[in-house]
């Protein structure tokens, strides 16, 4: 449905600017397929209406005429709907450039250099290379999980989506039926944020453990959007950087170097092992079970427990 309103605007946008006069509702509705099919007047109006105010909003300046006979026409003139001249310098195209690397494992990959090619007919100086990288490092977000695609057109159209979600601590996914508000990535993870229809509140899903394919439900959502969707602030408090006690536990020697970053005090214990002390808060058990066999929680037992709990619901998948 997405696709096929896509196509419509992008028809209707060509039309207003490809003439040189007014086009009526009559000739519009004759030029292009989509609205030839509507079944009936008052339903090819409607439609009509809400693609011309939504070309609108995406920036198209279209200008309504009134004939010597009364009729009504439409047309988009080019100098009203003319970029001014782009011009970068050498940080700026070098920022732009920098972004598009970053995307360099995702499917947004053909977009984004598609974006400075054209900046580069548009003007962009020869002289600047926007791919040079300026420095050692070379930030890259991947995306590997499939479900990241249709979450993100999920999260710009607004569809509810329904997909099979397998908790850290669980042995087999369960559906979930989720209003999606965001993407986020975090320590090198995506995440989800949304309302979850079930549970009836909030809820973060790790797109690694999404199963099977994501599916598109046609009803609108039920909760309010939040004008800001902190997902690194709530998924930072279930993975423990919000913290309001301390675990005590040992980690392999030349191991877990994020564990190390977070700790308040580092003991050697010999034999290969180091004990060390970390804040402790909510979903802290989440992120020790990453680290497998190179960490052992010593306390509190309540930490050890859950640790145990998810170890052995992935050793019975």
């Amino acid at each position: 449905m997405a696709i096929a309103k896509a196509e419509r605007l992008m028809n209707l946008a060509l039309c207003l600017l490809g003439t040189r006069r007014p086009l009526s509702k009559r000739e519009l509705r004759e030029s292009i397929e989509a609205y030839l099919e509507a079944g009936s007047d008052d339903s090819f109006n409607r439609m009509f209406e809400r693609d011309k105010d939504d070309l609108r909003e995406l920036g198209l300046v279209i200008e309504t005429v009134e004939n010597l006979d009364g009729e009504v026409g439409y047309l988009a003139r080019r100098d009203s709907n003319r970029l001014p001249p782009i011009t970068l310098d050498a940080e700026e195209a070098a920022a732009l450039g920098l972004a598009a690397k970053v995307w360099q494992q995702a499917r947004l990959a053909g977009a984004a250099s598609g974006a400075l090619q054209k900046l580069r007919a548009a003007g962009l100086p020869e002289d600047v290379d926007p791919y040079e990288a300026h420095g050692a490092l070379e930030p890259r977000i991947p995306v590997h999980e499939a479900a990241f695609e249709p979450l993100m057109l999920a999260c710009r159209d607004r569809r509810p989506v329904v997909f099979e979600y397998r908790k850290a601590s669980a042995a087999r996914p369960e559906p979930r039926h989720v209003e999606p508000w965001a993407l986020e990535c975090w320590r090198g993870h995506w995440y989800l944020a949304g309302w979850d229809r079930d549970r009836g509140a909030e809820r973060v899903f790790r797109l690694s453990r999404i199963t099977g394919r994501v599916r598109s439900r046609g009803t609108g959502f039920t909760a309010p959007v939040p004008d800001v969707v902190t997902v690194r602030e709530t998924v930072a408090s279930w993975a423990g950087e919000i913290a309001d006690g301390t675990a005590l536990i040992r980690l392999r020697s030349g191991a877990g170097y994020p564990l190390r970053a977070k700790a308040t005090a580092v003991r050697e214990l010999g034999d290969g092992w180091d004990e060390l002390e970390i804040p402790y808060g909510h979903g802290l058990d989440a992120w020790l079970v990453e680290f497998g066999p190179d960490v052992v929680v010593l306390e509190p037992a309540e930490l050890r427990a859950d640790v145990v709990d998810r170890l052995r619901a992935v050793a019975e998948d």
